[in-house]
């Protein structure tokens, strides 16, 4: 059977709250012998938007809440403060769209760059532009969001984390980093685990002023997470790991919720390893 796109018309769609997005309206027709003798026809809607029209939706999704949060956690004044809901509420909306989405990271606003990583197709973005976006995430909300969306999700992500872990530097040590943690988690064969503790001890005890980049500071997060994950999946390791958390004391006073897990790794460890029986 052969599928064939008989037209793409555009219209205007009325029902997209708050805004005058043009949508696709595509309607296919499927030439063949369907069981009733008919031919078969499918249609859908996807939002066309251009970057002044989605900075414009964004601005519109303020939320004086999450803007102060945002710039409580260094996000200055370049953000409109949307909820998460909403960011993906637009990207629903969206579909995918690579081109859009390195335009919205370039104007350096926060809530852009997250959308940005909602709409864009890993595999259509070559390593290069994955690295150049990685360096100028200068904001750890947005390093987060890339990380999770793009980075973990490109086919050359493993050669990614080598050549960072190698390089060891602070623009892109972050995203090196949450790429190993996942590799630990998933695929630990042919990582050198007892390395990589020598290297979390030592980095763990690195002091570095804090600064608008994403420092070695910021990545102290994923090393941790890092050293806990170790602990918790090696039990012939997790003695030295559990130790290496409690001589360095990264995360040993950060606030807990309760009912929550400490993100400090001894506790962490102790009770996931606790929880697993």
């Amino acid at each position: 059977m052969e599928l064939r796109i008989l037209e793409n018309l555009p219209h205007q769609a009325d029902d997209f709250e708050g805004s005058s997005i043009e949508f696709l309206q595509f309607t296919s027709l499927v030439w063949g012998t369907p069981d009733n003798g008919q031919p078969l026809f499918r249609s859908g809607k996807i939002a066309i938007m251009t970057l002044d029209e989605t900075m414009n939706q964004l601005k519109a999704l303020r939320h004086d809440g999450v803007y102060k949060q945002n710039a409580k956690n260094g996000a200055g004044d370049n953000q409109f403060g949307v909820k998460s809901a909403d960011l993906k509420a637009v990207a629903k909306s969206i579909k995918s769209d690579t081109e859009l989405a390195q335009k919205l990271w370039k104007t350096g606003n926060l809530d852009a760059m997250m959308l940005a990583t909602l709409i864009a197709k890993p595999k259509l973005m070559s390593k290069e532009e994955v690295e150049a976006m990685v360096r100028s995430a200068t904001l750890w909300h947005a390093a987060d969001y890339l990380n999770t969306n793009i980075v973990k999700m490109h086919p050359e992500k493993e050669e990614l984390r080598q050549k960072w872990m190698a390089a060891n530097d602070p623009a892109t040590n972050r995203s090196a980093w949450s790429l190993t943690a996942e590799r630990i988690c998933k695929h630990p064969a042919g990582l050198d685990l007892h390395g990589l503790l020598d290297r979390i001890e030592k980095e763990l005890g690195v002091n570095v002023q804090e600064n608008p980049k994403l420092t070695m500071e910021h990545s102290k997060w994923m090393l941790n997470y890092c050293l806990a994950e170790i602990g918790i999946r090696n039990p012939e390791l997790r003695n030295r790991a559990m130790a290496i958390g409690e001589k360095m004391g990264a995360c040993r006073d950060y606030p807990t919720s309760k009912g929550c897990v400490s993100p400090y790794a001894p506790s962490w460890i102790a009770v996931m390893v606790r929880r697993q029986g």
